[in-house]
């Protein structure tokens, strides 16, 4: 009887919670639908960019599952190279000469599987052995790992997923434990309200950032060419992204659980437009919500910056939606405390 009048009691308060019990029942459906679109969406064919190549070996290429895209000069094949709009080039510089390949080298897997598929080609193409082409690195180097690929946006998501994590909670508490309210009944105003509790909390994130930035090059031996500097400024925007979400969220929550709840809907869709998995596999669509995504744009600056040693000019634009992104959340922030305090 106890038993039972103690499961009526969860039971009941379950079904007072609607906002627990659809995390319960939608979530894990959204989750595997979101996994079911990122993995079964399109093939994708590697993007080869080649100069001065026999037709012939053009539409081996092609026959063996390339997009082959010919060049007048090896010149504009590496600033397609660059820009990102290939995955390798294929030159040969004369009659008789030997091909070189150009790979981008941002992805350890495309670069291997790239590599393969054209030296198997050139392998098949040739009566005699073939002689191994001369391989060359844009960004990364044959030694680089995979880990070394996805370090950078692990870096990011981690950052963003503890601070958000932190803020929601910390400020949740503020409320619960009446520090909040009692602030509000003062002269206060709600955007020094915020403001302050950013500050606060920034603090903490700054810390966060710096020791994550230093123990992932340092400890751990991340690939890294560009600049130290940067690499802190966007984590720090990011963090402060997560920051400015989290607490914006907590002004909807009761609860620490509740925090919790955003999690699947939050958290779990932007590891998936984060860059861990391709973006160019996925449906043209789908691809598109990566723009309203907060990690996409900080996890391709960290890469740009550690993999390809990109600058300011090359960063600048994520930097900037990231700040954009805390801007609107911060106001939204200063509005949702009005339900709090009419002022």
């Amino acid at each position: 009887m106890r038993i039972g009048a103690l499961a009526l009691r969860i039971i009941q308060q379950f079904a007072r919670d609607r906002r627990t019990l659809a995390l319960l029942l939608l979530a894990p459906l959204l989750v595997l639908t979101l996994m079911k679109l990122v993995f079964d969406g399109q093939s994708t064919s590697p993007a080869i960019g080649v100069v001065g190549l026999p037709s012939g070996l053009q539409a081996q290429i092609e026959h063996v599952g390339a997009e082959v895209i010919s060049f007048s000069n090896e010149g504009n094949a590496l600033d397609a190279l660059q820009n990102g709009s290939l995955d390798a080039v294929i030159a040969i510089g004369g009659s008789g000469s030997q091909p070189s390949i150009t790979l981008e080298g941002s992805d350890p897997s495309t670069s291997r599987a790239v590599l393969l598929l054209l030296q198997d080609t050139l392998q098949s193409q040739s009566a005699q052995p073939a002689a191994v082409p001369a391989v060359h690195y844009l960004h990364g180097s044959a030694d680089m790992a995979p880990f070394d690929s996805f370090g950078p946006v692990l870096i990011g998501f981690f950052s963003f997923f503890f601070v958000f994590l932190l803020a929601g909670v910390s400020f949740l508490r503020e409320r619960t434990s009446g520090t909040l309210e009692r602030l509000l009944a003062s002269p206060i105003r709600r955007h020094e309200v915020v403001a302050g509790y950013l500050a606060g909390f920034g603090i903490f994130a700054l810390l966060q950032a710096t020791l994550i930035a230093w123990y992932s090059v340092e400890v751990l031996g991340l690939y890294m060419t560009g600049s130290i500097g940067y690499m802190l400024l966007i984590n720090l925007l990011l963090s402060l992204t997560a920051l400015t979400l989290g607490t914006l969220l907590s002004s909807f929550a009761s609860t620490e659980f509740q925090i919790i709840q955003f999690i699947p809907i939050v958290i779990v869709p932007q590891a998936f437009f984060s860059g861990l998995f391709s973006l160019d596999a996925m449906n043209p669509w789908l691809q598109k919500l990566s723009n309203i995504m907060p990690l996409y744009y900080g996890a391709d600056a960290m890469r740009g910056i550690m993999i390809r040693g990109e600058g300011w000019t090359d960063i600048q634009a994520d930097a900037y939606v990231l700040l954009g992104f805390s801007a609107l959340f911060a106001i939204l922030n200063v509005l949702a405390l009005r339900k709090h305090r009419r002022m």
